[in-house]
């Protein structure tokens, strides 16, 4: 094989935040269907390389990111409605089904992550009643899958796509409060607070110089609410804690709205029997909703590879996505001269996932920072990540790797 070097760009980045003088940050919660879908690919992978381990003693060749929820029928009404189709869920891809005389449960192991995501997480949606699932899985290609098993002189693992990876930190202070807002009003001692509350919720934040709106959708569970009375009371106090978190975080007066479709006077308000919009108003799929930073911000960099589901192994559409916001995160941690960081890997298919082609660091300056005596520490970091890749698909595994 042709050697080859990895390519360092090291540069200079205007400060994010105090230098945008318009901000666009857009985080989706665990209920909503982008989301569902992107948790169900995960959760199945993770499932399918446990089994692989157990059985085989190492992950074999997959891809299941290919998922895609098509969105039930529904009749909502104040007092308890009812579902009146399923929500179908597709998860599709490639995966080993087969090793040696072994019948891996394809599945088995699909419907097991499915029904115990959803039945962790949704009070009102009953994984045996409200979802159909259907697994379409079959073998990879052979050159994939050959690739795959393929070590360079016993050294790390293979690319299995050429692709890039983006990561940045730290996260600006409206990015912390739209990831704040849906994780505190979806979690588990809200929602009992306030069992009307369900789970998909989308926040959607503007910031125009020092002005901020948050819109935000919540879908409500209708058999709490006894009419449309309940139903606004609900809206008002769920704008209100939105209004304190933000206080909290000393952002000043930030306009919150919620539910801005409803019409309550033609009796049009966001109404569901399970929680979710995927009963009947919404379909999903994997790769659109959160990056793996927790929120999709169109103005900063990203990728738009789908984490979810994609081997932890060898594909680097997961990896570099995960190293490139450590490498990130931890030039702004220890680097005091540098107050922001960007990182863009970019791999090659068939190379070494520790050796992509380009490794590019854009950094901030702190003041009375100059850039040239980071330039090898910078270095080392990028390096030290990249050797780690070898290993991380152990924590992704086991859960402890976060990626929407």
């Amino acid at each position: 094989m042709q050697e080859r070097s990895m390519q360092f760009v090291i540069g200079r980045m205007a400060r994010p935040g105090r230098d945008m003088a318009v901000e666009v940050v857009e985080r989706k919660g665990l209920g909503h269907p982008d989301t569902i879908c992107d948790a169900l690919a995960e959760a199945f992978s993770r499932a399918l390389g446990r089994f692989y381990l157990e059985r085989f003693g190492r992950i074999l060749h997959h891809n299941l990111d290919k998922a895609l929820l098509w969105g039930g029928a529904a009749r909502p009404r104040f007092g308890g409605g009812e579902v009146l189709a399923p929500i179908e869920i597709f998860l599709a891809g490639r995966a080993v089904t087969r090793a040696g005389d072994v019948e891996v449960p394809v599945e088995e192991l699909a419907h097991a992550a499915v029904a115990e995501w959803i039945g962790a997480r949704f009070r009102a949606l009953d994984p045996a009643r409200h979802l159909r699932v259907r697994v379409l899985i079959r073998p990879g290609s052979v050159d994939l899958g050959e690739l795959f098993a393929r070590e360079h002189a016993g050294a790390a693992p293979l690319a299995n796509d050429t692709s890039c990876g983006v990561g940045y930190a730290p996260l600006t202070p409206l990015e912390g409060l739209v990831i704040e807002v849906e994780r505190r009003i979806n979690d588990p001692a809200f929602r009992a607070r306030h069992p009307e509350s369900g789970e998909d919720v989308k926040v959607m934040a503007v910031r125009r110089g020092r002005s901020i709106r948050l819109t935000v959708a919540r879908a409500f569970i209708d058999r709490h609410l006894a009419d449309l009375e309940a139903y606004v009371a609900a809206k008002s106090r769920l704008a209100s804690a939105i209004e304190a978190i933000a206080r909290a975080r000393g952002l000043g007066a930030v306009a919150v709205d919620v539910n801005t479709a409803d019409d309550p006077a033609a009796g049009a308000v966001y109404l569901t029997v399970t929680g979710t919009s995927a009963e009947a108003g919404d379909d999903g799929q994997v790769g659109r909703g959160n990056r793996v930073n927790g929120v999709i911000a169109p103005l900063r960099p990203m990728s738009l590879e789908a984490a979810a589901g994609k081997n932890p192994v060898t594909h680097v559409g997961k990896l570099y996505n995960l190293a490139a916001r450590a490498v990130a995160e931890e030039i702004v941690a220890e680097l005091p001269e540098a107050a922001a960081a960007e990182c863009c890997l970019v791999s090659q298919i068939g190379r070494r996932i520790d050796d992509p082609q380009l490794a590019q660091v854009r950094i901030a300056l702190a003041r009375g920072g100059t850039l040239a005596p980071l330039r090898p520490r910078i270095q080392a970091l990028v390096r030290a990540n990249l050797a780690g890749l070898a290993g991380l698909w152990r924590r992704v595994i086991a859960g402890e790797v976060e990626l929407f």
